[in-house]
């Protein structure tokens, strides 16, 4: 039985999404609770690995449950019975606790072809950025990276959108071996929200390794009148990695969404996924 899991994290105190021997990850965290509640060992596959740091409030993950592991869902609905893939989710809040920085909040029956990394269609990413012009707040400094300087958001958005479009972000990410940096940037802005706050909005079909954060850097280069508004694509196209710019810090980045087709043309287009990509990470 495939289980479709909607997660929410703080990774401020995980060593990222991917499970690492004698570290603390998110997917650690999570497997170990189902775990608890089936009896045995399952592995999670997710729509996109964060790093450490990232934090998520929409990532999508599935779980495959063998035929013991699904029959003690099924006979340990208590005294209110319900479906027994929701049960799943409210089963995992209990054995996570009270406050966890690590949550499913929503677990259902994955449709036919369902996979959440080769399914997905799209990401979303939002990049909270607090300048000198917006001040601080000591109760976001988990989600949101300050810096000292102020930054023009007008310019940084005309940047960023000379970026949009389908290319190869070899200098915007760090290279793994056999993987392309060949992606479709969808959607990249910036906007300040009602509290002054600097948002990097950014959507693409999948992201390489640290691909957003370098993303911001560069536009803060721009915003701070280091680098100019048509930099960024002469830096793109050079296809090498640049000290032009700094890859931003993970702390102001958040997974907020990931996009599936429908359910008809899940299986079809996991296996166009498959064949033309390695791993997907921001």
């Amino acid at each position: 039985m495939r289980i479709r899991l909607d997660i929410a994290y703080d990774g401020t105190h995980f060593r990222g999404w991917a499970k690492q021997p004698t570290l603390r990850t998110v997917q650690g965290t999570l497997e170990a609770a189902l775990a608890r509640i089936v009896g045995s060992d399952v592995q999670f596959v997710v729509a996109g690995r964060t790093d450490a740091g990232v934090h998520a409030e929409g990532q999508v993950a599935h779980v495959d449950l063998d035929e013991g592991q699904w029959s003690r869902i099924e006979s340990r609905q208590g005294r209110a019975p319900q479906d027994p893939a929701a049960s799943i989710a409210r089963r995992m809040r209990g054995v996570l606790g009270a406050y966890p920085d690590a949550t499913v909040t929503r677990s259902s029956i994955a449709p036919e072809g369902f996979d959440a990394r080769f399914s997905a269609v799209w990401r979303r990413y939002r990049y909270r950025l607090a300048d000198a012009t917006s001040g601080y707040d000591p109760l976001r400094r988990h989600d949101t990276t300050a810096y000292r300087a102020p930054l023009d958001e007008v310019v940084m958005d005309a940047a960023a959108r000379t970026l949009i479009g389908l290319h190869d972000f070899a200098a915007y990410c760090k290279p793994r071996e056999e993987a392309t940096t060949i992606r479709t940037l969808l959607d990249y802005r910036w906007t300040r929200d009602a509290e002054g706050v600097l948002v990097a909005e950014v959507k693409a079909d999948a992201f390489c390794h640290s691909m957003v954060r370098a993303l911001v850097g560069a536009c803060v280069a721009v915003g701070e009148g280091r680098l100019d508004v048509d930099d960024l694509v002469l830096l793109r196209d050079a296809l090498t990695r640049t000290s032009e710019f700094k890859v931003l810090a993970a702390r102001g980045l958040t997974l907020t969404e990931v996009g599936y087709p429908a359910d008809d043309l899940l299986a079809t287009r996991a296996g166009q996924t498959r064949a033309r990509r390695d791993g997907t990470s921001a």
